[in-house]
């Protein structure tokens, strides 16, 4: 009888493995904790339950994932809010079909010890930066807020150098570091850093990080699934965030468990998005504005087709 159950499960096994669909999901960069409830979500076997073999990727190039899945190379990529906004105007099919990280993380940063108390002291600084057009149009509208104007100060691209631009003295601040990282990495090089969040500064608030697909296949039924998984490791992690901790850092990639990650870890829990295939429209509506106002996009679609609550 014990053989027989055995062999029941072994089967049950098996056609549960055969009948799991492939779904290939592409990171926006390396392994970090901004991942952490899709690793969760896999870990658990939230996405096995549901019928999905997922796949999660890093690429070689930050920069092609939603452009491979827009070649239909991919099933799904982790984008940014602003970066999807640039591309769908650019003509790529993609559409947002969840959110990862529900605020933003990018901030404007200078060292804690410097001279610049407030955004009205960085009148002719330099501030570094590392890509042009969406960074410089939020250090703009920063600015503006204390009268000030770009010209007020002096722009230098230090690609991603952000805090080893501040500690030689480079720049007196630099826009785009993410308050999760940056400023946890200066801190424990024992140069802390003074951050100023775009969103208290005339951004209207945006989704960080999201997750894209092609327009052709946004009614594919495996999506649905997909977002219901990540849902469910999103609860598992805020509920059990130790636990989801040594999910993350387990099965290897032990090499993730470090001091920085796990500060990392710590500031980003509370930004994961407890919905993530809920769509605000009108939140996605003002950001939208904000970046034709600001010249980052030429034209804003239709809601419907950029951004979508999966049926």
């Amino acid at each position: 009888m014990k053989q027989f159950c055995l062999l029941l499960a072994a089967l049950a096994l098996s056609v549960s493995s055969a009948r799991a669909e492939k779904l290939t999901v592409l990171l926006d960069w390396f392994v970090n904790p901004d991942h952490a409830p899709l690793y969760v979500a896999l870990e658990k076997g939230f996405f096995k339950a549901r019928g999905l073999d997922v796949e999660l990727i890093a690429p070689s190039n930050p920069n092609d994932p939603p452009k491979l899945v827009a070649a239909g190379q991919a099933d799904i990529a982790v984008s940014y809010q602003h970066q999807h906004h640039m591309q769908v105007a650019e003509g790529l099919p993609l559409v947002r079909i969840a959110t990862l990280i529900a605020t933003p993380l990018n901030s404007l940063v200078v060292l804690k010890d410097g001279p610049i108390a407030s955004m009205a002291d960085l009148k002719g600084k330099t501030i570094g930066y590392s890509v042009g057009g969406f960074e410089t149009a939020l250090l703009r509208v920063m600015l503006a807020r204390e009268g000030l104007a770009l010209d007020d100060v002096k722009l230098v691209n230090v690609n991603f150098s952000l805090s080893p631009s501040l500690f030689t003295g480079q720049t007196d601040g630099v826009i785009g570091a993410f308050r999760n990282f940056e400023l946890n990495q200066m801190d424990i090089e024992g140069r802390p850093g003074r951050a100023f969040f775009v969103e208290e500064h005339g951004v209207p608030p945006y989704d960080e990080l999201i997750l894209v697909s092609s327009a052709r296949s946004v009614r594919d039924p495996r999506l649905r699934r997909f977002v219901d998984a990540l849902e469910e490791g999103v609860q598992y992690l805020v509920n059990h965030p130790e636990e989801s901790w040594k999910l993350f850092v387990g099965s290897g990639r032990e090499g993730l468990d470090d001091e920085l990650n796990r500060r990392a870890w710590k500031d980003t829990v509370p930004r994961f998005a407890l919905r993530p295939g809920a769509l605000d429209h009108k939140r996605y509506t003002r950001f939208a504005d904000f970046l034709l106002r600001e010249k980052v996009v030429t034209q804003v679609p239709p809601l419907e087709s950029w951004a979508v609550e999966l049926p």
